[in-house]
């Protein structure tokens, strides 16, 4: 939530230049989300490749046979998936909701 809290703030004047061009405010919510989403599976997905990765290099010197089961890989994607629209969504009000004279006139 943090970094797209920070990423409306430092592209208010984008933000306000496409509504002054006739952006609606779904339009810029969709765009905030959809980028929310983005970055949290990013992130879900490295963190599946390091717990990949981990578990095999357990089992390189253990007599461990690690397996990492295809619904446990869904399910941590999905959630990071999830927590990225849910933390998305107040940021990307907030972004919708910018009036346009202001977000072009603040630097």
């Amino acid at each position: 939530m943090n970094i797209m809290l920070v990423s409306v703030t430092e592209r208010t004047q984008e933000i306000g230049l496409r509504k002054a061009l006739g952006a609606t405010q779904e339009a810029i919510l969709t765009q905030f989300l959809i980028e929310a989403i983005i970055l949290s599976v990013a992130g879900g997905l490295i963190g599946v490749g390091v717990g990949i990765s981990g578990t095999t290099i357990v089992g390189l010197f253990t007599p461990f046979k690690p397996s990492v089961p295809v619904g446990a890989i869904a399910m941590a994607v999905g959630v990071s998936g999830g927590i990225g629209l849910i933390f998305g969504v107040v940021p990307a009000r907030r972004a919708g909701q910018l009036d346009p004279i202001v977000a072009i006139s603040s630097a």
